[in-house]
């Protein structure tokens, strides 16, 4: 029996460029005619880009969607593709095109629209009714998207129970946050030994505003594991070869039925012919098995990646995607000589290289030398150009205007922050370049940062990294460049906002060490007070933490958008009320 010849277009594509994102597929689709693919596979919402948001409530945006779903139709040939797209007719639906010899010749639904962390998709599609199984080549492939395969039951195991699919492909568009593949590839296991099937899991990459899509699409064999998997954080196209007589036949030694979740709806499922060599019954003698075999880039599974490599390249692809997808050229960031705006910046070098990165480094009468040296330091070993501007003489009349800041405190402090923002900003209108505010989540989780000060900008790169992350990234950039980028010093030092005489950032927050895993269990793992107590951090400092979380709500509200790293970051992960007294019932 001839093996299926499946291939994979891992592809970044922009939300609303119809054109752009089209041209990509059609590329895709007239290499993989001629390798002689038959089933070509992209990932959810190729054509419109994901996620889509309140694009997908304009009529006008799904119709032009529709209508280059149609022109991608007529490029079609004996390849079988599976494009997803937005489909309406009565209702709304994240959807699969099935496109062969110039036709769209079935359309899947999305049965399960998630509606949790940064999905929304309840807000704009309805749910799909009928699954669908393919024929290519002799072999029954089971069309799913993104959720579907992610609960048990469901479309997936309808399909191979009642369409009887040997391959299940999965289109998605699943953002990156730390650990997410090996979620992805433990729950693709379960799935393909529980059905004995095959399962071709196809990831979009690239950035789109806030999310990252890291790729890694794999093809999983119940018998042989992970037979391809595509590359972290760039495109391929993969292509691999799959057997499935084996599979099929050891369906009958037990009852799939026996998979399928206890209350789910039986649902139509539609078998299409698609190819010339298929037929929904096959008559072919089961055949053991062939390793699955990866002609293209990819390969076998590999050892897991290093945490700060995958964070790495994350940052990085978030940032030049972001700048080229908006149209930015260049970047401009405050050097305060400490380790946040260090390591912004050795990121922008990275993402955009040297010549488009600048800097200011604007001291105050409270400015230490070493942070003059630091800041020197690492412009010269980064190769950026950087403009000293001391802001002693812009902070004077302020003084004179308003004497009480001769006081002190945090007005004081705060108005220091706000002029090199406004220095940033002047900068940023006369040249074009977008500022990279510098912000980590700690501070932000803290409160610990100034509105129109540092909070100041357009891009907040490492606002989903703790303090802890940061020192442990510097330290990768470091080892990975087999040279110091960003100064020894620099990480060393006591971390200080430099506001006022002798200032440490401890004078105002714990210290990280302690800070930072109450931080972690409270915003990304949701647990409550007293759990985290629990585990040994005192209870009076849990509830101050958790206090100020809460009161410094409004100033996220305003910060910068930035890259998700984490289960639950600020934004559409965090949704809480500015307005909320709520912290006084932990009071009590």
């Amino acid at each position: 029996m001839a093996a299926l010849k499946v291939g994979i277009a891992q592809q970044d594509y922009t939300v609303g460029d119809l054109e752009g994102n089209a041209e990509r597929i059609l590329q895709a689709m007239r290499q993989a005619e001629s390798r002689g693919v038959h089933l070509l596979c992209f990932p959810e919402l190729a054509l419109t880009g994901y996620p889509p948001e309140d694009l997908a409530l304009s009529t006008d945006f799904v119709r032009h969607n529709q209508d280059y779903m149609r022109k991608l139709a007529a490029e079609s040939g004996e390849c079988v593709c599976l494009v997803g797209f937005i489909d309406r007719d009565e209702d709304c639906f994240n959807a699969a095109a099935v496109l062969h010899r110039g036709k769209v010749v079935d359309v899947y639904h999305k049965s399960f629209l998630p509606n949790y962390g940064v999905f929304d998709e309840n807000r704009y599609f309805s749910p799909g009714r009928r699954n669908l199984v393919v024929v290519v080549k002799g072999v029954r492939v089971g069309v799913t998207i993104c959720e579907d395969i992610w609960c048990p039951g469901g479309p997936l195991e309808e399909e191979i129970a009642y369409g009887g699919a040997e391959v299940i492909v999965n289109l998605s568009a699943s953002p990156f946050y730390r650990g997410k593949q090996e979620q992805r590839e433990r729950m693709v296991q379960a799935r393909a030994q529980d059905g004995q099937a095959v399962l071709a899991y196809v990831n979009a990459v690239g950035a789109q505003d806030e999310l990252v899509f890291d790729g890694r699409s794999f093809v999983y064999h119940p018998d042989h594991g992970v037979m391809m998997r595509g590359p972290a954080f760039r495109e391929a196209l993969l292509l691999a070869e799959v057997e499935t007589g084996w599979l099929t036949a050891r369906r009958f030694l037990r009852p799939i039925h026996r998979y399928l979740r206890q209350g789910t709806p039986l649902r139509p499922t539609a078998v299409k012919l698609l190819s010339d060599h298929g037929g929904t019954e096959r008559g072919e003698a089961p055949c053991l098995p062939v390793p699955g075999k990866s002609i293209d880039a990819g390969g076998p599974a590999d050892a897991p990646p290093d945490p700060r490599e995958e964070i790495f390249e994350a940052l990085v692809l978030g940032l030049r995607d972001y700048f080229r997808k908006n149209g930015f050229s260049d970047a401009l960031l405050g050097l305060s000589g400490g380790i946040d705006s260090a390591l912004v910046a050795a990121l922008a070098v990275e993402a955009l290289g040297r010549e488009r990165v600048h800097a200011l480094f604007m001291p105050s009468a409270y400015t230490s030398r070493l942070s003059h040296e630091c800041a020197d330091k690492l412009a010269s070993n980064l190769g950026i150009d950087m403009i000293s501007i001391p802001i002693d003489e812009m902070v004077e009349p302020y003084h004179r205007a308003m004497p009480y800041l001769d006081e002190g405190g945090t007005a004081a402090e705060n108005l220091q922050a706000r002029i090199r923002g406004n220095l940033l900003m002047s900068y940023s209108n006369r040249y074009g370049w977008l500022v990279l505010a510098t912000g980590n989540k700690s501070e932000l989780s803290m409160g610990y940062c100034t509105l129109y000060g540092d909070m100041a900008g357009g891009f907040a790169l490492i606002k989903d990294l703790l303090k802890r992350d940061v020192y442990a990234l510097a330290d990768f950039i470091n080892r990975r460049a087999g040279r110091e980028m960003i100064p020894r010093e620099i990480i060393e030092r006591p971390p200080s906002a430099e506001l006022k005489p002798g200032q440490l950032d401890t004078d105002s927050l714990p210290p990280y060490e302690a800070l930072d895993p109450i931080l972690e269990a409270y915003i990304e793992q949701g647990l409550g007070v007293e759990e985290i107590a629990a585990m040994g951090h005192d209870k009076e400092l849990v509830l101050s933490v958790v206090r100020r979380i809460e009161a410094s709500e409004y100033k996220r509200r305003q910060a910068p958008v930035g890259i998700k790293l984490t289960q639950r970051a600020f934004g559409k992960d965090w949704r809480m009320p500015i307005s909320n007294p709520f912290i006084k019932y932990l009071m009590d």
